[in-house]
């Protein structure tokens, strides 16, 4: 089955991408306009996190205006990064969090609630809190956000977990190179995937991506050369690569304009990719270094993934 689309907030929140074409953050006119569109065309996911700037309020203002959308929306949100202090009442600090999220989405309930700092998925007070949320539904599903697949391999050891969010796209393979999401769902882990546009770095002109990324330029132009030998647009090629990988469950993705939505889900209604220019796209692709392939390490990059 076939990678749904799940679509992503934080443009919504903040001024966020290397590539972003308006350089500011949308509107909330704009947001509720894209929300609108994204629903009304087969979009039932959202992701968002506290993280993002103000991307769960906008989201409340949207619901609290659109109150019959609620019950066809899944909401899936993430606890605020290193909120955690020495010292603190971790099971109470987890549960406010998630009651505070709640408060300002005008939601009773999430779909999923996520850690937004991997390292946390190691620790078992903050396990037990999520549990309890699930136990006392605030929560359905309980999971953890991941950059490295280490984390990705303990979340899936504890048992518990319910959702896995991690990065892959045609730069990012390490999910399906190094099996793990093949181990991912033999737990019954529901994978969502992110940075299939790498924040807009696979759209740039080459001469305008950052100094601090140039060695990033080689792979994009193989990667270009052989999209372009299989007759196919950059973007279709893009989302299709990663919905060829049976094991992903959402794609989860951003956009900025009413405009770059309508393309991006056109785009996905109409995926065709020849299986050897996903072949091709694969072998080309190998041990990328992690300061091209995390934004977390780029110099200007909004680590909020």
């Amino acid at each position: 089955m076939m990678a749904k689309l799940c679509l992503g907030t934080v443009q919504f929140g903040m001024n966020y991408g290397v590539n972003n074409q308006i350089g500011r953050q949308p509107t909330w006119q704009e947001s509720f306009e894209m929300l609108d569109y994204a629903l009304e065309n087969g979009i039932d996911t959202i992701d968002t996190a506290r993280a993002y700037g103000d991307a769960e309020i906008v989201l409340g203002e949207y619901f609290k205006n659109r109150k019959d959308k609620k019950k066809y929306v899944k909401v899936i949100s993430k606890l605020r990064p290193n909120v955690i202090e020495q010292g603190s009442d971790i099971r109470n600090v987890v549960i406010e969090e998630c009651k505070n999220t709640l408060l300002r989405l005008n939601l009773e309930k999430l779909n999923g609630y996520l850690l937004h700092t991997p390292e946390y998925i190691y620790n078992d007070e903050i396990l037990s809190a999520l549990q309890e949320l699930k136990s006392k539904n605030y929560v359905d599903n309980i999971g953890v956000s991941i950059y490295g697949l280490k984390e990705g391999e303990a979340a899936i050891k504890t048992g518990i977990v319910d959702y896995i969010q991690l990065p892959y796209s045609i730069l990012d393979q390490r999910g399906s190179k190094m099996d793990f999401f093949r181990k991912a769902k033999q737990n019954d882990i529901t994978i969502f995937t992110r940075s299939a546009f790498l924040q807009g770095l696979f759209m740039m002109d080459y001469n305008k991506v950052p100094n601090n990324l140039h060695k990033a330029i080689p792979y994009l132009q193989e990667i270009d050369e052989i999209i372009k030998k299989h007759n196919i647009d950059k973007i279709t090629a893009i989302l299709s690569f990663v919905c060829a990988e049976k094991d992903i469950d959402y794609l989860v993705f951003g956009v900025e304009t009413l405009e770059q939505l309508k393309i991006d889900i056109h785009r996905y209604k109409n995926m065709s990719i020849p299986e050897m220019c996903v072949k091709e796209l694969k072998q080309c692709i190998d041990n990328v270094d992690d300061s091209i392939i995390f934004p977390s390490l780029w110099s200007n990059g909004r680590k909020a993934e």
